[in-house]
């Protein structure tokens, strides 16, 4: 049940001089197979820009692997899979691969700007899966379209968009997302922060808990590596969280309550807080560089926030001030800023206070 080398051979021998004598410039070899390398939009993206593609079906066991083998001398080849399952033939994927390449080639779509907000598409966001689409009537059998689709503000339906692909890829396809980007909101969100060193806050893929001091040396880590780019745009080389030692990170342990996230093992974030008066003050929230942008920090400040006391009818937040993606996530959660000192020891010039009410139904 395994397709014989010499017809196989005699019939790409025939498209690649017939191709070369059109002047249909050089070719790349397809054969799709299970046993290839998992095709992907990146895959499509790629195949897309080719001069011309060539594409080998086998049936059943497949092609005798000397033609690959041969041709592999003379032109590109690639054995590419659709999916870990198995059908007869080569010709079913092949259409699947040539269609997800035809319809990036320009002039294909009739708006090329619809394509950046599909499913797989490596933009910003990663290659998330595409958030629900919704049409009219507004009520169907009972359905309601949700609210925020119909409300007008446009900068809300972004999020809601954004948030929405980021649920959906993380229940869908948790592979897809770095394990600290699959946050499964509502299992996290029906959890609440540690409050001893014994309870931890546990998904599939992360751990969040209190600090203890054998997180000290990896926190002093993180810290340096997120101040950094926030004392390069204030030119502020001083800012108390590059210059303090590692004895100093494990004082802050004591004086305020610290949680770590940990992904896979690695201490990919933290923040902390603690009460001072009727005011719950919270500090030092940082994310990785690698994964910041993916909504780990306001996942962490609502976090954070929940953990409030009671008594707390105030909650305040310190960044840099030179941070603009900070400040826009902050007045996004409802932060504005006070005007006031901030912590002692961190130069006013360096960082900023910002702080919301608690309203009576907070709890």
């Amino acid at each position: 049940m395994v397709m014989k080398a010499e017809p196989w051979g005699a019939a790409l021998d025939h498209l690649l001089t017939s191709g070369q004598a059109a002047g249909d410039g050089p070719a790349r070899l397809i054969v799709p197979s299970p046993s290839g390398k998992l095709f992907s939009q990146a895959d499509a993206e790629r195949l897309s820009r080719e001069r011309r593609l060539i594409f080998a079906c086998g049936r059943y066991e497949g092609i005798d692997q000397r033609v690959m083998d041969h041709f592999a001398k003379r032109l590109p080849v690639e054995e590419i899979s659709i999916g870990d399952f198995v059908i007869n033939g080569g010709e079913a994927a092949a259409l699947v691969i040539i269609e997800s390449i035809a319809r990036l080639i320009p002039g294909f779509m009739g708006n090329a700007s619809s394509l950046a907000e599909e499913s797989h598409h490596q933009g910003s966001e990663g290659g998330l899966l595409e958030y629900p689409v919704y049409t009219k009537p507004a009520t169907w059998r009972g359905l309601e379209v949700p609210a925020v689709l119909l409300s007008g503000h446009h900068a809300k339906i972004v999020q809601w968009r954004r948030d929405q692909a980021r649920r959906r890829t993380a229940e869908r396809r948790p592979d897809l997302l770095h394990p600290s980007q699959a946050l499964r909101s509502e299992e996290l969100t029906r959890g609440a922060l540690p409050r001893t060193e014994d309870e931890v806050l546990r998904t599939e893929d992360m751990v969040v808990r209190l600090a203890t001091p054998a997180d000290a040396g990896e926190l002093l880590t993180l810290q340096r590596a997120c101040w950094v780019a926030e004392a390069q745009r204030g030119d502020a080389l001083w800012l108390l969280p590059l210059t303090e030692s590692l004895d100093d990170v494990r004082a802050g342990l004591s004086a305020w309550q610290t949680w770590v996230l940990r992904s896979a093992g690695r201490l990919v974030a933290s923040v902390r807080a603690g009460q001072r008066g009727h005011t719950w003050q919270i500090s030092r929230l940082m994310v990785a560089p690698d994964l910041q942008g993916r909504g780990i920090g306001r996942w962490l400040l609502e976090l954070a926030e929940s953990a409030a006391p009671e008594e707390a009818t105030r909650i305040e937040v310190f960044t840099g001030a030179a941070s603009e993606s900070n400040h826009r996530m902050y007045k996004r959660a409802g932060y504005r800023p006070t005007g006031e000192p901030c912590l002692r020891g961190e130069a006013d010039e360096g960082v900023v206070r910002l702080a919301k009410h608690r309203g009576p139904d907070h709890h």
